[in-house]
Formats: structure tokens, sequence, C-alpha cells
């Protein structure tokens, strides 16, 4: 049975937030070895090596676009840089699982500013569905004085910038390639990284911290690729609340790479993100089976 938009949107959300999630662990694995903006910029020249490879072979530079799409696709670059730089400067010097949460807000600012701007009708059983998925991250970010510093509301200016990243991937005309917007993205982060990188002493990598930048560079163009993708099927408020895949991926990852083991707390708070999740694919399910059946036609006896 071929998969609905909405299912498929679900897929590509969690395969973009597990390349995304692999992306900070290696790219936190160098913090403290390598200045940030030399690592952004020597990550983004592969990247934009790839994925400009990529859109070169499929013709995507040859398309030609009305001015509007042009502006979306700027405004993506721009809400790129600005929620890489805000979201790395938090990671380099706080826990993955920790930053990871707070960034699973995305899927209320996402649905509710597109219900807002777009007008896409949110159901009472979705929306519950999100809250309760944010309850559970409330419960791993236990948000408080002691705990809410600079590098939290850095994540959540990142918040802000890739919102506005999704919402202008979202209005993008069906004409507009998505390995041109990925590679577009990769190329508009090597500049400005590249320029910022100019002002700061450079250091040498090892072999490691070479092959490191690399798959890195891997992660975060397929991370790239699959956020431009999963903006442009399904429903937002529905495909919205899989970003909290990320959280799993995070505190998997924080553990075995980082030593970061969760708390009790923390993982309650992990098992109500991801029954959130799996309580949306359901209700798809059940949807996509009753639109089945009437559509059906009846055969006459």
């Amino acid at each position: 049975m071929p998969l609905s938009d909405n299912t498929r949107g679900a897929l590509l959300m969690m395969a973009s937030m597990a390349a995304f999630t692999f992306n900070d662990a290696f790219m936190k694995s160098l913090a403290g070895t390598v200045p940030l903006f030399q690592l952004l910029f020597l990550r983004g020249v592969m990247t934009s090596a790839m994925t400009g490879g990529w859109a070169l072979k499929q013709g995507a530079y040859r398309v030609q676009l009305p001015a509007k799409d042009w502006g979306l696709v700027a405004l993506r670059v721009i809400a790129e840089v600005g929620a890489a730089y805000f979201f790395l400067t938090a990671l380099f010097v706080s826990p993955l699982a920790n930053v990871t949460a707070i960034l699973q807000s995305l899927p209320l600012t996402v649905t509710l500013a597109a219900s807002i701007l777009f007008g896409e009708a949110i159901g009472w059983r979705r929306m519950s569905a999100i809250f309760v998925g944010f309850l559970g991250v409330l419960l791993i970010i236990r948000p408080g004085p002691d705990g809410f510093d600079i590098n939290s509301i850095y994540v959540l200016i990142a918040v802000a910038f890739i919102t506005m990243r999704d919402l202008a991937t979202r209005r993008l005309s069906p004409k507009v390639p998505s390995m041109l917007v990925t590679s577009l993205s990769a190329v508009g982060v090597m500049i400005f990284f590249g320029l910022g990188a100019l002002g700061q002493e450079w250091v040498s990598l090892d072999s490691r911290a070479w092959a490191v930048t690399a798959l890195a560079a891997l992660m975060v163009m397929g991370g790239y690729m699959f956020s431009v993708m999963v903006m442009r099927v399904g429903e937002i408020s529905f495909i919205a609340p899989f970003r909290y895949t990320s959280l799993v991926w995070a505190l998997l990852l924080g553990w075995l790479v980082f030593g970061d083991w969760p708390d009790p707390v923390t993982l309650l708070g992990a098992a109500i993100v991801v029954g959130s999740g799996m309580f949306m694919l359901y209700r798809e399910g059940q949807i996509a089976r009753r639109k089945k059946r009437q559509n059906t036609p009846v055969r006459s006896s």
C-alpha cells in the first residue's frame, strides 16, 4: 500500500532528525580542539562540494525561478546560518541532550506559526499530542533559575531561526529543486563562517579531526536535504511532532559518546515524547484506512 503524504513526511522528518543529531554529536566531539568558525567553514566546504556536485548532476542550477522563490531561498539560507551559529555555540559548552531537549519546542512553534500564517487546521487530537510531548520535554529540561542560562537563550534563538527556515521552505513553489535549496544552504553557511574565521587563529587538524569533520559534513548534507523535502509534503501539524525523535538520538549518543547518563525523570520525559509521536502515527493510520474505505467503490451484485 503506498504511503500517505503525512506518513512520508513523518519518515522524512525522523531521517532528518537522526542526521542532524549525529552531525551535532560529531561536531561536539571536536569542541575545544578546533575553533567553531573554522570547523563550520571546513564542514561547509565539504558539504558544499557534495551537494553542489549532486545538484549539478540533476541540473538544479539551470532551473528558472520567479523572484518570490529566490527571495524565499535567500531567507532560508539566512535562517540556516543563524540557526547553525546559535545552536552550535550552545552545543559546544552544554550537554547534547540538554540543548536538543530545548529544541523540541519546535513542533509547537512551527505548527502554531503555520496555523496562523497559512491557515492550516489543527485538530484537537494533534494539538493534544503536541502539548503532551512538550510536557515530556519540560520534564527533561526542568526549567528554573539555575538551569536556564545564556546557552538556553541561544538555543531558543536557534528555534526562532529554524521556524523561519521551515516556513520559508513551506512557501517554495514545487518547481524549486530540493537539491538547489540544499546546495545553496550549504554554500551560505560556508561563506558566512569562512568570513568569520578570518579573524580567528586557525589550528591544524589531525587525521581523526578530518575524518570526524567529513562524517559531520555527510550527516548535515542528509539533514539539509531531508529538512527541505519534509516541509514540502503532508501537513505541518502532523509532521512537526516527529522532531521529538531527535531527543531519543541525543540521549543515546550523549550516553554512548560523552558519558552523559540520563536520570529517571529525563527518561520518563523521553518516553512521553516518543509516545506522543507513536500516537500521531497510529491516528494517521486510522485516517488513511478510513479514507481508503470511503474511496472504495461498492460492487453491484
